[in-house]
């Protein structure tokens, strides 16, 4: 089977469903093209690294001269280490490249599950979803110098801080990454009401719940570990959480009507 083939969506049987061997057969279809799409994005990254750097160690730049760091310079205790890292960062870029994609064949994959009225919507999913994951990486990035300078403030002043390039990198990727996927959240949301395996109903009954595990699950998969920075990722989830309410309020109030009709 060529690649071409395996990337086919599978035929459907006669009564319009599809086997679980089928399943598996589009499934890698998409996951090829998905990795291709992460080996470009990649590619790409690898020449992008010294603008990205540069962008990267800006937050460390603007602090530097008040906590007594290095001149916002980042030291390398390894030959390799340089290397190795933006072999990291090219593939962490390559990921961010891909999403479009990425999200894509999720969707396509899934869409057959879907009200006919509702798989239209493939290409707002993918923008929304980018946006969204844009958009936490942003904050991540912009919340950086205060997360910065609360660690240092806990350390206090009689040190000298030199970051290493793998330390400092792993911290602010991480970061943007935790912030993007959590900015998923009102996508995720979205979908489970879409395929009904909760409605607005429920997320309401859970909505007290829901607002403590958001702000544990923030404490968890935010790696700098500061109150600034939980603050600014679980705000924004609580306001999707209801943002998504609403949307499963006016999806079920427009099947009602279109079933009265």
């Amino acid at each position: 089977m060529t690649v071409t083939e395996m990337a086919t969506p599978a035929p459907a049987t006669d009564d319009g469903r599809m086997s679980l061997m089928d399943h598996l057969v589009e499934l890698r279809g998409r996951i090829i093209k998905c990795v291709i799409a992460v080996a470009i994005g990649a590619t790409l990254g690898w020449f992008a690294y010294p603008w990205v750097l540069h962008i990267l160690i800006h937050p460390l730049e603007q602090i530097s001269k008040a906590h007594s760091l290095t001149n916002g310079k980042l030291i390398l205790t390894d030959p390799l280490e340089g290397f190795f890292l933006r072999v990291k960062i090219s593939a962490y870029l390559g990921i961010g490249m891909a999403m479009p994609v990425v999200l894509y064949q999720l969707w396509s994959f899934v869409a057959p599950g879907l009200y006919a009225n509702e798989r239209k919507y493939a290409l707002s999913f993918v923008a929304t979803a980018t946006v969204l994951f844009l958009s936490g990486a942003y904050i991540a990035y912009w919340t950086l110098p205060k997360a910065l300078e609360f660690l240092q403030s806990v350390s206090g002043n009689s040190f000298v801080s030199a970051y290493t390039g793998g330390k400092y990198l792993t911290l602010i990727v991480y970061m943007m990454l935790a912030f993007g996927g959590g900015f998923e959240f009102p996508i995720v949301l979205i979908f489970l009401q879409l395929v009904g395996v909760v409605d607005s109903r429920k997320l309401r009954d859970v909505r007290r719940f829901a607002i403590v595990i958001i702000f544990v699950v923030a404490a968890v998969i935010t790696p700098s570990a500061d109150p600034f920075s939980l603050f600014a990722l679980a705000i924004p989830m609580c306001i999707f959480y209801e943002l998504s309410i609403l949307f499963g309020r006016f999806r079920e109030r427009r099947a009602r009507k279109a079933a009265a009709a």
